[in-house]
Order: C-alpha cells, then structure tokens, then sequence
C-alpha cells in the first residue's frame, strides 16, 4: 500500500521533469521575436539577418510575411557572429555550420557526443563552452535520422 503511493509519487515528479523539459523546448522553439528586436539584441543591421538567412544561416519562421526569430535562432545568430568575429566570412560560415547535423534542428544526433574540454571537438552553437565530437563510425550514420532529413 505505501509502494504504491512511494511509486505514484515518483511517477509524479518524473512527469512533472518531463513535461518542463518539453515545455521549455517548445519555449525555445516558438517564434517570438521580429527582426527588429533580434538585430537590436544582437547589435546588427536587420538587412545582416536578411543577407545570413539568403545564405541559410538561419531560417526564421515567418507569420504574415514577416520573420519572427525563436531563442533558438538567437543562440544560432549569436554562435553565427562570434564566427564572424573571427575573420569568417558568408561562404566560410555557410559552409561551417553544414558540419552540425544539428544546425537546423533543435536536437543533436546520436552520433554526437558532448564534451567540456576545448581541445576535444568544435564548440557548441546550442550551449556556450561545450564541445561536440562526431561519431562517423559506418553503423551509427548509415541509421541516422538526421542524414535523411
């Protein structure tokens, strides 16, 4: 009888985690910002954030025609401007982010592993100071969802 209550209960907390960590996501996910705000949180011209999205940097969601920029797309952009602080132009840029099989998604793939140490993998866009390492073994990425999407 007190099982069940003890099992109830942890049922309980366990719902509740998962539940806050799918509402966050889809906090981080919904589309709020315009692109007004966005360049004056990012300190940029609006017509920057045009010129990255024809270079697919980022791909804001769009409502009557207009963009709205979710978090997620913020810590894209800002990860997007810390390398172009580093001398990376469109092109370079373009073609750096195509080597996250998560940049356009939310989640990362199972053939990436996180890591804390700078040496061991290219920085994160998603979480400032841990590293991605990609797994390229056959097996995992011949199965991967995200090479097929």
């Amino acid at each position: 009888m007190v099982a069940d209550g003890i099992e109830d209960s942890i049922d309980s907390i366990v719902l509740c985690q998962y539940t806050r960590n799918v509402t966050q996501e889809i906090a981080q996910n919904l589309p709020v910002y315009p692109i007004g705000v966005v360049a004056q949180i990012l300190n940029l011209h609006p017509e920057t954030l045009r010129v990255w999205e024809r270079y697919g940097v980022v791909q804001p969601q769009r409502r009557s025609g207009r963009r709205f920029y979710s978090n997620n797309d913020l810590k894209r952009l800002r990860f997007v401007l810390k390398l172009t602080k580093e001398q990376l132009n469109k092109s370079a840029v373009s073609y750096y982010i195509k080597l996250y099989p998560c940049w356009k998604y939310d989640d990362c793939p199972p053939c990436m592993h996180r890591c804390e140490g700078d040496n061991c993998g290219k920085p994160c866009w998603k979480e400032e100071g841990v590293y991605c390492i990609s797994s390229y073994s056959e097996d995992r990425c011949t199965n991967c969802e995200f090479k097929s999407r």
